[in-house]
C-alpha cells in the first residue's frame, strides 16, 4: 500500500516532495510517491510515469530532479514542475532514480489511483483496463474505493468485472459462483484467459479450482464469452470483406465503364491505380506539414493524372483498334509495362512510404471483443461517396446521357449527333480518373510500389465479370460480395484457396448466368 500523506502542516511542496526522491532508499521513495500524490500537482502524473519508465534524473551538484531522455552522452531535459524545456546535458553529470519491482508496483497502483480520478472517462476506463492485467491486493482495493463513486456505467461495470476476476480467488466458494454468474458474457480479455485456466486441467490431469460446481459453472460461463466472442468476431469478419469489397469496387467501376461503352478490354488499368497511388506519395512529399490534408489534396489530383494518361491512351491506342479485342488487349498490355517501367525510371522499384493522416490512423473500439479501424472505414465511406457521385454523372447529365447511348446502341447514337470518339475518350478517361482515385484509397491500406496494379486487375474483372459488364449497380452488389466471401473464407482456407475457391464458385455462376447478375441492355449484349 502506499504511504500515508504527512498532515496539512507538514505537507512538503511539489519540488520538496520529487527532491525527496533523488538519493532517498527505496523506502523513503515510497514515502515520496504518497506525498507527491497528496499535493495534487498538474504535473504529477507525468513525474510519477517518467519515474516508471525510468527517465527521471537528478543533477549530482544540487539534487534537482528533471525529465530526460538519453541521446547518446547527453540528456535533453524537461523541468517536471513546468514541463517545458530545460535543455542538453552532459549525461555524466547526472544519475537516474531507480525503482526496484516493489516500488514500479507501488507506482503503477499510484497512476491507476491517480487516473480513475481523472474527470474524462475514458481515461478512468483505460486506467481500469490496464489494472485488470495484473490485479493484486492493493489494486483491488483502489477498484473497491472507487466502484460507488464512478458515475460513468461503462467504468463502473469495467470495476465490476475486475472485483468478479478478484473474487475468482476467494476462499469461499459460493463468492467464486456469484462471480462467475456476473463474469458471464464478459467480452474482456483477462475474463476469457481466467475461465480458460479454471476449466483446463494441468499437466497431472488436475485443476487449479477445486471445487466441481465452481468448475461447471465456469465452463457454462466460458461458453457464453465464447459465443459472444464468435458473434462480434463474425461482424468484425464482415467489415474487413466490406473493406476489402470497397477496394474491389472502386477499382473494377471504372473498369466496368471502359468495357461496358467501348468493349476494350484495358489491361493497364491497374497501372492507372498505380498513378493514383503515387500522385498520393508525391503530395506528400510537397506537403510535408500538412499530411491530413494531403490526402484530400490527392484525390483531384489523382483523378486528373489518371484520367488525363487514360485519355491519351485512347487517343493515341486504342481508337485504332476498336472491334479487335484480342489486340486491344495486347497493346493495353503493353501500355501497362511501359507505365510500371517509367515509374522504375522516377521513384526506383523500391515501395515508397505513403504517411496515414492522423484522423485516419487508430480505430473505433466498439467494445472489447470488436473494433473498426477507421482506415477502412473511410475506405468504405469513400467508395458509397465515389459511387453515388458517379450515378449522379451518368444518370443526370450530358455526358452520362451520352455514354448510355453509346452504350446500348452506338450506330444510333452517332446517327443522332453524338460523336461517338469523344464520348469513347471522356470515358476512357473518366474511367481511368476512377482508377487513379481508387489508388488513393489503396494507398492508405497498401505499399505503394511499381507492381502495385498487378495485384488488382484480375480481381477487377472478377468483379465486372460477375456483376455484369457496363452495370454499376452490379459492380457494387458484386465487389462487396467477393471481398465479403474471400473474408469469411480465409480463416478457414488460407489466402491462396480462399481466391481459388472464390473463382471456382465464379466459373460455376458465370456457367449459369453467362451475362452476370445485371445483364447489359443494348448494343454490347446483341453482340
Amino acid at each position: 500500500m502506499l504511504w500515508q500523506p504527512a498532515s496539512a502542516a507538514e505537507a512538503p511542496t511539489f519540488e520538496q516532495a520529487l527532491g525527496a526522491l533523488a538519493t532517498a532508499s527505496f523506502k523513503d521513495k515510497e514515502r515520496a510517491i504518497g506525498e507527491l500524490i497528496a499535493v495534487r500537482h498538474p504535473n504529477t502524473r507525468a513525474a510519477l510515469n517518467a519515474l516508471l519508465e525510468g527517465n527521471l534524473y537528478y543533477r549530482k551538484s544540487d539534487q534537482r530532479v528533471f525529465i530526460g531522455t538519453a541521446q547518446d552522452s547527453t540528456l535533453q531535459l524537461q523541468d517536471p514542475v513546468t514541463l517545458s524545456p530545460a535543455g542538453a546535458a552532459d549525461a555524466s553529470e547526472y544519475s537516474k532514480i531507480t525503482t526496484n519491482n516493489q516500488l514500479r508496483k507501488t507506482l503503477k497502483s499510484a497512476l491507476a489511483s491517480f487516473d480513475l480520478a481523472d474527470p474524462d472517462a475514458r481515461i478512468r476506463l483505460a486506467a481500469v483496463s490496464e489494472m485488470l492485467r495484473s490485479l493484486d491486493a492493493d489494486s483491488v482495493s483502489i477498484l473497491r474505493a472507487r466502484e460507488s463513486k464512478e458515475p460513468d456505467d461503462t467504468v463502473r461495470q469495467a470495476i465490476r468485472t475486475g472485483l468478479a476476476i478478484a473474487d475468482l480467488d476467494n476462499e469461499n466458494a459460493a463468492i467464486r459462483l456469484t462471480a462467475l454468474e456476473q463474469l458471464k458474457g464478459s467480452l474482456n480479455p483477462e475474463v476469457f484467459n481466467r475461465l480458460t485456466a479454471i476449466v483446463t486441467p494441468g499437466d497431472d490431469g488436475s485443476y487449479a479450482e477445486p471445487d466441481e460446481k465452481v468448475r461447471n459453472a465456469a465452463r457454462v460461463a466460458l461458453a457464453s464469452v465464447e459465443r459472444w466472442r464468435s458473434w462480434y468476431g463474425t461482424l468484425e469478419t464482415l467489415f474487413f470483406g466490406m473493406s476489402l469489397g470497397s477496394v474491389l469496387v472502386l477499382s473494377a467501376i471504372g473498369l466496368a465503364i471502359t468495357f461496358g461503352v467501348m468493349g476494350v478490354i484495358n489491361m493497364a488499368h491497374g497501372e492507372l491505380m498505380m498513378l493514383g497511388a503515387y500522385t498520393t506519395y508525391v503530395v506528400q512529399l510537397l506537403m510535408p506539414q500538412h499530411i491530413g490534408a494531403s490526402v484530400l489534396v490527392a484525390i483531384p489530383l489523382a483523378f486528373i493524372v489518371a484520367g488525363g494518361v487514360g485519355v491519351l491512351i485512347e487517343r493515341g491506342i486504342v481508337r485504332f483498334l476498336y472491334g479487335r479485342p484480342l489486340e486491344t488487349l495486347l497493346a493495353t498490355f503493353g501500355v501497362s509495362l511501359v507505365l510500371q517501367q517509367l515509374v522504375r525510371d522516377i521513384f526506383t522499384a523500391n515501395n515508397r512510404p505513403v504517411e496515414t493522416p492522423e484522423w485516419m490512423a487508430g480505430s473505433l473500439q466498439i467494445n472489447e471483443a470488436l473494433s473498426i479501424t477507421y482506415n477502412r472505414l473511410y475506405v468504405v465511406l469513400f467508395m458509397l461517396i465515389v459511387f453515388a457521385i458517379l450515378q449522379l454523372v451518368l444518370n443526370k447529365t450530358s455526358l452520362g446521357l451520352k455514354v448510355r447511348a453509346v452504350a446500348q446502341n452506338r450506330a444510333m447514337a452517332k446517327s443522332m449527333g453524338v460523336r461517338t470518339e469523344w464520348v469513347d475518350a471522356l470515358t476512357f478517361g473518366l474511367g481511368s480518373g476512377i482508377a487513379g482515385i481508387a489508388g488513393v484509397a489503396l494507398s492508405q491500406l497498401t505499399n505503394v510500389g511499381p507492381n502495385l496494379g498487378q495485384s488488382y486487375i484480375i480481381d477487377s474483372f472478377m468483379v465486372v465479370v460477375f456483376g455484369g459488364v457496363s452495370n454499376l449497380w452490379g459492380t457494387l452488389i458484386g465487389g462487396m460480395s467477393l471481398g465479403v466471401l474471400n473474408q469469411m473464407l480465409e480463416p478457414y482456407a488460407g489466402a491462396v484457396l480462399a481466391k481459388i475457391l472464390v473463382l471456382i464458385a465464379l466459373i460455376l455462376f458465370i456457367q449459369r448466368r453467362p451475362r452476370g447478375l445485371f445483364p447489359q441492355k443494348g448494343r454490347a449484349a446483341e453482340g
